[in-house]
């Protein structure tokens, strides 16, 4: 399996993309403002979206990839997430004020649109593929997902503060090639950090304690208003994992 990065960034600005990857080409992570890099082609390639909550960061890019693309498609885009996230979506964006209901365009029987509930500890197959939801610590219901190749495997944390369930998930894993996970604050706003429920670079350190495992380490989410600064205190907080910064373009192999 591949994952590119489209986007990891926790905010926008010059080349700053928010949160969405695409595995292989008909997977995608997460739909931030990064799948809009991509081709009519390539949106037309994607089958399903795997969202790790509703916060607009992960989902902008979503309504606008249906309403791109849906006529062009022979079968709906699914799109799989927490019940509370589904909620979340028809009654914030999908609701024919902010966005038309793709779920019921263009008939009810035929739409662009389908949601797939899963909870904490499902795993979907696709194709040999094996993507499981792990359970993420946030302001909102929220997930990390592992993904399986039968090779190799990932784990991105999705937004989440402390959580020692991940790490028991984690180090339970033999075949782990990348761990992403997130930072979003400096030091100094570690306050506005524990508030948001994400980590910061003393935090991140205190978090990768636990790790028992060895993979590639990378780093995602920096604010970009303060992008320097974090990536300074994560190389100084780093210990043993040397965690390095994930870029947009990146393609991770596993």
């Amino acid at each position: 399996m591949k994952l590119r990065v489209l986007g990891c960034s926790g905010g926008i600005g010059a080349q700053a993309r928010t949160t969405s990857f695409l595995v292989d080409d008909d997977i995608l992570i997460d739909a931030g403002t990064g799948v809009e890099d991509l081709s009519v082609d390539e949106l037309t390639a994607i089958d399903h979206v795997f969202l790790t909550h509703s916060h607009l960061d992960h989902i902008a890019a979503l309504p606008l990839l249906i309403d791109s693309v849906g006529a062009r498609r022979s079968e709906p885009l699914l799109v799989h997430a927490l019940p509370e996230t589904i909620a979340a979506l028809r009654a914030h964006i999908f609701n024919w004020t902010i966005w038309p209901d793709f779920t019921e365009i263009p008939h009810f029987d035929r739409p662009w649109l389908r949601f797939a509930p899963i909870g904490i500890g499902a795993t979907i197959e696709l194709d040999g593929r094996r993507i499981r939801a792990l359970e993420a610590r946030h302001t909102v219901p929220a997930l990390g997902f592992h993904l399986d190749s039968g090779q190799g495997s990932l784990v991105f944390s999705g937004d989440t503060g402390p959580n020692d369930a991940f790490w028991r998930e984690v180090n339970a894993l033999t075949g782990l090639r990348h761990l992403i996970i997130e930072t979003a604050f400096s030091n100094r706003e570690r306050d506005l950090a524990v508030t948001a429920k994400h980590l910061f670079p003393i935090q991140l350190s205190e978090e990768l304690a636990m790790l028992e495992r060895s993979p590639a380490l990378w780093v995602t989410h920096l604010k970009p208003s303060d992008r320097h600064t974090i990536a300074r205190e994560v190389e100084a907080w780093a210990g043993r994992h040397s965690p390095r910064l994930l870029e947009r373009g990146q393609v991770l192999e596993f």
